[in-house]
């Protein structure tokens, strides 16, 4: 395996190569002065929809998704789809908060919560989100990166004064500085349209994995027709009741990991957080030129969100079918499981010919430096414009944005010290590990920002207990997970350690709306005036008017195709096993 990893041919490299170049030359191209916060954080507005959406999904796609998805697929099949066909949720984003955030016209999801209630919530969320932000986005990319590089390149490994600085150090320090220099050089605008070009370059690299494999098991079944090995992998998981359990798309309510209704509650609840409140996502559709702009980048968005399934969930589960049937090798742990998340790299090594494998580990770069850049760039907005900014309120726009760029490097020192500590604490993979810690953070976030849109009579007393309170509890869960997840059975640590996660986040979700309710009703209503085009029932008519202007037909339709087309994902794979 290892001999294989280390031989890279002249193609492949070629294609590496290459990728780097046209990526340098989409960061000269669209290279601006970066004069003021709004030309560095929102690329002066300015943005139009196939750029948007492209950057939704390469921001969205990082190298966790490559590795950790596929080695998901490998372990529990379809469990973690659900968390997958959130599509769905841009269609909600699109017509039902995205409309209140571009016309306030704010640069952040904090700046947005002092509009509709005041500064103390937009500091709460501000330092909740860069805490997420380290927890989950920056350390599990980089990490899920630096393990792609260690199986993939080990001859990257040097000896520097007696020690050994292996290719997974290598690996993801020469990423995050890369990702890091073109962020800051050419802000947001640079992000998005290197984005747009490595959209194409994942999935193009990331299909050929999945046609690969198909081809492979075809093979194995005497078939000619990639057909014939979708047919073989289902046999091949009907042969073992046991994996066909494991691998539903639905599980029952006593199930340790995946109960359903678990599943259902936590992943929307992470959904609603991700696509519709967390400024690394939203950023993006905030930099159009318009509301229609902005709408339809998220729908295209919400089309490109449908493909993660097919090209890193199913190229696991087509990895187990290959590991059985002993057309690769996929490594084992020291308890003989597989390691779930070196399935995506034993595939690349194990099947791709020439040429195909460059293009693989370019699709994993560019995963890589997309979200790391796109992180970067959003850390940056965050700190500076809801954190330095409040602090130094006549600080010039130039100052901002040299600000912008000091924090990025900050944020990813702080992200490099959590993967040591993270990777002990991922132990049932990388994807699931960040799906356990997002639903600790998205319950008090989904409460208030919903509580705000939905409810005039949410005030800021309701949104800081709720935020506060609820990002408390759901720390104190992820620390409790980590420090008493072994011991007595018999302690309250242990049974609140081993407490199922997804049900724990429906649970902070309820309490969460019940402090911001209770807290609200404690305070006097916020002022009508104050809250005008900030809350569904204080809308105006000229709101209202051009709010409809900014759509039509074509927007209506497009969300109706995202709609149907995740409806029929979920109608297949519930019976596809039966």
């Amino acid at each position: 395996m290892t001999m294989l990893a280390a031989i890279m041919a002249p193609l492949d490299w070629v294609v590496i190569i290459g990728y780097f170049c046209l990526l340098g030359a989409v960061v000269v191209f669209t290279r601006r002065k970066q004069d003021t916060s709004q030309d560095f954080f929102l690329g002066g507005r300015s943005v139009g929809w196939l750029a948007i959406g492209a950057s939704i999904f390469a921001a969205n796609i990082g190298s966790e998704h490559v590795v950790g998805l596929a080695g998901s697929g490998a372990r529990a099949g379809l469990s973690q789809a659900h968390w997958e066909f959130h599509a769905w949720v841009l269609v909600l984003m699109a017509w039902v908060f995205l409309p209140f955030y571009y016309k306030s016209g704010v640069q952040t999801m904090p700046e947005f919560l002092e509009r509709r209630f005041g500064s103390k919530a937009r500091w709460i969320l501000s330092l909740v989100s860069l805490a997420a932000y380290v927890l989950t986005k920056i350390s599990v990319t980089v990490f899920a990166g630096a393990l792609f590089f260690e199986v993939m390149l080990p001859e990257l490994s040097f000896t520097i004064a007696g020690y050994t600085i292996s290719s997974f150090w290598v690996g993801a320090f020469t990423t995050v500085t890369l990702a890091g220099i073109y962020a800051s050089f050419g802000g947001l605008l640079a992000v998005v349209y290197t984005d747009l070009v490595q959209t194409g370059i994942i999935l193009a690299g990331s299909l050929s994995v999945t046609y690969f494999s198909l081809s492979k098991l075809a093979e194995k079944a005497g078939g000619t027709s990639l057909a014939s090995g979708w047919t073989l992998l289902k046999t091949t998981i009907k042969a073992k009741p046991e994996v066909v359990d494991a691998w539903s798309l639905w599980h029952p309510l006593a199930h340790p990991s995946f109960p359903w209704l678990g599943v259902v509650v936590a992943s929307i609840t992470i959904g609603v957080w991700y696509w519709c409140t967390d400024q690394f996502i939203v950023q993006r559709m905030l930099s159009a030129r318009n509301l229609t702009q902005s709408r339809r980048g998220a729908l295209w968005g919400g089309f490109l969100k449908l493909t993660p399934v097919f090209i890193f969930l199913v190229p696991g589960m087509l990895g187990y079918a290959l590991h059985q049937h002993g057309i690769i090798s996929i490594p084992l742990d020291k308890d003989g499981l597989m390691e779930s998340d070196k399935v995506f790299p034993t595939l690349v090594i194990s099947l791709m010919p020439v040429g195909f494998r460059g293009l693989v580990v370019a699709g994993l770069v560019a995963a890589l430096m997309s979200s790391l850049a796109s992180l970067f760039n959003s850390v940056a907005t965050l700190f500076t414009c809801d954190v330095y900014k409040k602090l130094n309120p006549g600080v010039s726009e130039r100052m901002l944005v040299h600000i912008g760029r000091v924090t990025t490097v900050v944020m990813t020192g702080l992200g490099l010290v959590w993967v040591p500590i993270m990777k002990m604490v991922a132990s049932g993979g990388l994807y699931q590990y960040i799906q356990a810690v997002q639903s600790f953070l998205a319950p008090p976030i989904v409460a208030v920002f919903l509580a705000g849109l939905f409810w005039k009579r949410a005030n800021l007393r309701g949104a800081v207990w709720g935020l506060g309170l609820g990002f408390i509890l759901g720390m104190l869960k992820l620390v409790i997970n980590a420090l008493f997840r072994t011991g007595s059975p018999d302690s309250l640590m242990f049974k609140i350690a081993n407490f199922q996660d997804f049900y724990f986040s429906g649970i902070l979700l309820i309490i969460s709306c019940l402090i911001v309710a209770v807290a609200s009703l404690s305070a006097p209503a916020p002022d009508e005036k104050a809250i005008n085009g900030l809350c569904f029932s204080t809308l105006d008519e000229t709101y209202r008017k051009e709010n409809r202007e900014s759509w039509n037909w074509v927007d209506v339709v497009a969300s109706l195709v995202v709609l149907g087309l995740v409806l029929s994902a979920y109608i297949y794979f519930w019976t596809w096993l039966s």
